[in-house]
């Protein structure tokens, strides 16, 4: 059998264990936490080798495809917001947990969604196509959120300069590197054996990502553990909710299966890495919100190495063939 077929037979209990021993090395070692430093690079080498899979042609396509966008926005700032405000009704009693919990569960994450999307096939293709339209709508409606959730005082302490950059490195220079590669490669040997080695390198990509991120917030998880004990189940109630409603929209929506996949990585997975700088950059008073946003962050990873599996149930193949019959 091919390393390949292997490693993606093996995948989910791959990623499990980097998990783990992220946290094991993060507990052990407090200096991970300059780890920190690696993640939006080695996301972006992920997104790259992801990228290198889709044919851009199809690109033009996923883009012109109206049903899903619109839906895909519908879940994402309509549905997810109202799901949002009540379940932070449960934290709104501190302000550094409340603004955290805000911050990124209101932002549809743009980059590893695709990747795990891809794994469970999902039309990932369509939510690449998505992403800059995702940041810039995150980008203008955050504020406006916060401002009704948190009131006008949380405005002037955002800086929305990580979103720019976060955008630019990690699918800009991602999908024009990977652009160049699919162009290149027919005439250059280099390039066509990046090509051709890029899906073998996704799982091992994926473990790496999954080691990074815990290993560099797992001390700061150690430490504020008694105030983060009450978001576990708020984040996992958010990822159960979000696969039940994800899939009843791609429904209303009669998305086709791969479609309606995407659309419920979408609604679940959140922009945590990205928003992770904002967090950091908020006043004293509100320290312990870059640790709620890395709370989320490891909880959805574990659940999308769930979703990966489960979704493909909840969204299976003949759904398409029910949507025609239906017609």
């Amino acid at each position: 059998m091919p390393i390949r077929e292997r490693l993606e037979r093996h995948q989910i209990p791959l990623y499990l264990a980097a998990i783990v021993l992220g946290f094991a090395v993060g507990i052990a070692l407090p200096g991970a936490q300059v780890l920190e430093a690696a993640i939006n690079p080695v996301i972006a080498v992920l997104l790259y080798v992801t990228f290198l899979g889709v044919p851009f042609t199809r690109l033009g396509t996923a883009f012109r495809d109206a049903r899903f966008l619109v839906t895909l926005f519908v879940l994402n700032f309509v549905l997810v917001p109202g799901i949002v405000f009540g379940l932070s009704r449960f934290v709104a009693h501190d302000a550094g947990l409340f603004i955290g919990v805000l911050l990124v569960l209101l932002t549809p994450c743009i980059d590893y969604v695709i990747v795990f999307s891809a794994l469970a096939g999902a039309a990932h293709e369509k939510l690449l196509a998505a992403a800059p339209l995702l940041m810039i709508a995150q980008l203008l409606l955050l504020p406006v959120y916060l401002f009704a959730f948190a009131g006008p005082s949380t405005l002037g302490i955002i800086d929305i300069e990580p979103f720019i950059e976060a955008f630019l490195l990690l699918i800009v220079a991602s999908l024009a590197a990977a652009a160049v590669t699919q162009w290149a490669s027919p005439g250059a040997r280099p390039f066509r054996a990046i090509a051709s080695t890029g899906a073998t390198s996704m799982v091992p990509l994926m473990m790496l990502v999954l080691f990074i991120v815990v290993a560099s917030q797992a001390h700061r998880i150690a430490v504020n553990a008694a105030a983060l004990i009450g978001l576990l189940p708020l984040y996992a109630g958010f990822l159960v909710l979000m696969a039940l409603v994800g899939t009843a929209t791609s429904r209303v929506a009669r998305l086709d299966t791969k479609s309606a996949r995407a659309l419920t990585f979408s609604g679940a997975t959140r922009n945590s890495l990205v928003v992770l700088p904002l967090a950091l950059a908020l006043p004293a008073t509100l320290a312990i919100a870059p640790v709620v946003v890395v709370t989320q962050t490891l909880v959805e990873l574990i659940g999308m190495v769930i979703y990966v599996r489960l979704v493909p149930r909840l969204v299976p193949d003949r759904q398409s063939l029910t949507y025609r019959t239906g017609n």
